[in-house]
């Protein structure tokens, strides 16, 4: 059965080709998204355009952000038939990439067959979602991948996270070219903001710099006092719905453990991609989840414990698009 969570190969445990950029330094607004997808669905080419500014009501720069986070969500993705749209020009030829939506953003956004499941983000269950993708997205948002994923210590600061991030790309890609350190600091930068308030002077005009991105919400980063740096949130996520939690836990297995029937509860807390390294959830959270997967998937997944091992069994597949649908009615 085909998931539609991994169907664009987004969501894989190897670095290929790092990215530190594409967001123009911008984490994504509450608008943005859905801006994003809207265009896309109107004129495929519309990020290519020269009128794009004024489809989407902002700057250039923020322009190229949108469609940086739409598709490092996992919402829009390049055409697969056509990667490419000749327009003929003043006598030459000119390249327009053409976008369409995914499975995702339609059941988020909707499109001309079906009403969105959240389009304005309204429910804290789709930024769960969204943070899910980004995260698990190792070549397009490197250094959320590795927060998330690689990341052991906490709290930390953003010397030690930038010096740690570089080296481990090293080892990844020896043969990659070094990030240069301004590339890395304005990456890491926008990283911390897209889970962390923005600071900015009340006094000022407000500015678009100074909006808050929506996954602020989740609280999974939390800034130290007295410029100590950061700490993970780790614990129970009261707004995180088991459905939106069994959807991701299931993609996890089908990318990192195919064919296989049964998971060991440590691999679900701790391994890459894992539900309990990507939600930051404790033990005790974890178990409370993985105790109501029988309920809720009617028996198709399983949690229990035989000599000391705990493990959650997987009797039949399961579509995660059925259990979003079961959650947003």
């Amino acid at each position: 059965m085909k998931n539609f969570l991994i169907a664009e190969n987004a969501t894989s445990p190897y670095l290929k080709n790092p990215s530190f950029s594409g967001h123009q330094t911008f984490p994504f607004r509450y608008t943005w998204l859905k801006k994003g997808v809207d265009a896309v669905r109107e004129k495929s080419t519309v990020f290519s355009l020269e009128d794009a500014s004024v489809t989407l009501g902002v700057g250039k720069n923020m322009v190229d952000s949108i469609r940086y986070w739409c598709g490092v969500s996992g919402l829009i993705k390049v055409k697969s038939n056509q990667l490419q749209l000749d327009l003929r020009e003043k006598g030459g030829t000119r390249q327009h990439k053409q976008f369409v939506l995914t499975e995702l953003g339609k059941a988020i956004f909707g499109d001309q067959n079906r009403k969105g499941f959240d389009p304005y983000l309204e429910d804290p269950a789709t930024l769960w979602l969204i943070h899910w993708k980004i995260a698990s997205n190792i070549n397009q948002a490197t250094s959320w991948y590795w927060a998330f994923n690689i990341l052991k210590k906490n709290p930390f600061t953003l010397s030690k996270f930038k010096e740690e991030l570089s080296e481990w790309t090293r080892q990844q890609k020896a043969s990659m070219r070094p990030v240069s350190p301004n590339t890395l600091h304005r990456d890491v930068n926008c990283f911390i903001r897209t889970y962390c308030q923005s600071r900015y002077n009340s006094n000022a005009a407000v500015a678009e710099e100074t909006f808050n991105c929506p996954l602020v919400e989740l609280d999974l980063i939390t800034e130290l006092p007295d410029n100590n740096g950061y700490a993970f949130q780790r614990g129970e996520k009261e707004t995180l719905p088991i459905e939106i939690f069994t959807a991701t836990l299931i993609a996890f297995w089908d990318v990192c453990f195919p064919g296989r029937e049964t998971l060991p509860f440590s691999d679900l807390m701790y391994k890459s991609l894992s539900p309990g390294r990507l939600f930051r959830l404790d033990e005790e959270a974890m178990v409370i989840y993985l105790e109501n997967l029988e309920q809720l998937t009617n028996r198709a997944l399983e949690y229990g414990e035989s000599e000391g091992l705990k493990q959650v069994y997987r009797r039949k597949d399961l579509n995660p698009m059925e259990l979003l649908k079961e959650y947003y009615g």
